[in-house]
């Protein structure tokens, strides 16, 4: 099956989901079903990513990978759902590949392993991508880092080896960086211009979908999903006023989730927030990953009644001074 055709089916805005947690570290099921449930629940999504980098894959055990891919079928059988892989060996790859094509999931997002940040060889970087596009029957999307991320970032010559492969539908582009955002799209466009790529920069969505986007697979989304379409919405009518409206109301949130440092406590601030409003029951993250301190609970809040998402419950679920971790 040649992606000619087929990516047009996954054109769209995705949220990837979190994976909530227990303090002693073990799945909130109930949890993750309510907060897959809800998330997909909102009007104008295509889909879900599930075990992506805000649903701490790289923490979870193969059956725990596979249970939440069949756990987020069985919750929102309407939805597209695009499973992430994330592991060191292609070997291993290959087997989560395989098992969330047996539980249901819609396309494989491959995510590069993060021993590649001190440097890869670009056969190497296409041998572990086939291995996981050969494994399966099911679409592939690939997932291009930033350009902060040390090797992360594929070059053009390396992106446009990867779209090769017949089954790329997609990509969600994390650059991160406008003009590398517009790099990709440039090369897609010459080599394979049936390949979607899609925005997944949350603090600069708005640039992206100006310069031109196949729709976006951003965790951002899980939080405000209706802000996120209502974004893309507008830009693809031309209504430049109503994105602006929409943008401001996103970027505080963003800038305070994915613009402070340290970008591996993303995770906790997302579920942080879903805990703040009343989504999940708290924002416990798998060990070794830290405790968020009182001060960013407080930052998180102020975004999200920036945001105008507080109105909506009213005023803000009381939280602990410092959640994000399991004790």
């Amino acid at each position: 099956m040649d992606s000619y055709g087929h990516a047009a089916r996954f054109h769209g805005i995705y949220a990837s989901t979190v994976c909530p947690m227990t303090a002693d570290g073990a799945i909130a099921y109930r949890d993750l079903e309510s907060h897959i449930g809800e998330v997909a629940g909102c009007g104008g999504l295509k889909g879900l990513l599930i075990n992506g980098h805000a649903g701490e894959n790289a923490m979870l055990e193969r059956e725990e990978a596979r249970e939440v891919v069949a756990t987020a079928r069985r919750v929102a059988p309407r939805s597209l759902i695009v499973a992430g892989v994330n592991a060191e060996s292609s070997r291993n790859a290959v087997l989560l590949a395989e098992d969330a094509a047996a539980a249901g999931a819609d396309a494989i997002l491959v995510f590069a392993p993060f021993s590649w940040i001190v440097g890869v060889d670009a056969r190497t970087v296409v041998n572990h991508h086939r291995a996981i596009h050969d494994a399966t029957d099911l679409p592939l999307m690939l997932f291009q880092g930033s350009v902060n991320s040390g090797k992360l970032w594929f070059p053009p010559e390396t992106l446009a080896a990867l779209v090769h492969l017949p089954r790329v539908v997609g990509i969600k582009e994390g650059s991160w960086e406008t003009s590398a955002y517009e790099i990709s799209r440039r090369v897609v466009r010459e080599t394979r211009p049936g390949v979607a790529v899609m925005a997944s920069g949350d603090e600069h969505l708005l640039s992206s979908f100006v310069l031109g986007s196949e729709g976006s697979l951003v965790s951002l989304a899980a939080v405000v999903p209706q802000l996120i379409v209502a974004l893309d919405l507008a830009v693809r009518a031309g209504d430049m006023a109503a994105a602006r409206a929409c943008h401001d109301r996103i970027y505080p949130l963003a800038r305070t989730v994915y613009g402070t440092g340290p970008a591996g406590l993303v995770s906790a601030r997302l579920k942080a927030c879903l805990e703040i409003l009343g989504r999940i029951d708290s924002a416990y993250c798998r060990p070794p990953t830290a405790a968020l301190p009182a001060e960013e609970i407080a930052a998180l809040t102020n975004a999200l009644e920036a945001a105008g998402e507080l109105t909506k419950i009213g005023s803000a679920r009381p939280v602990p001074a410092a959640v994000g971790a399991a004790p």
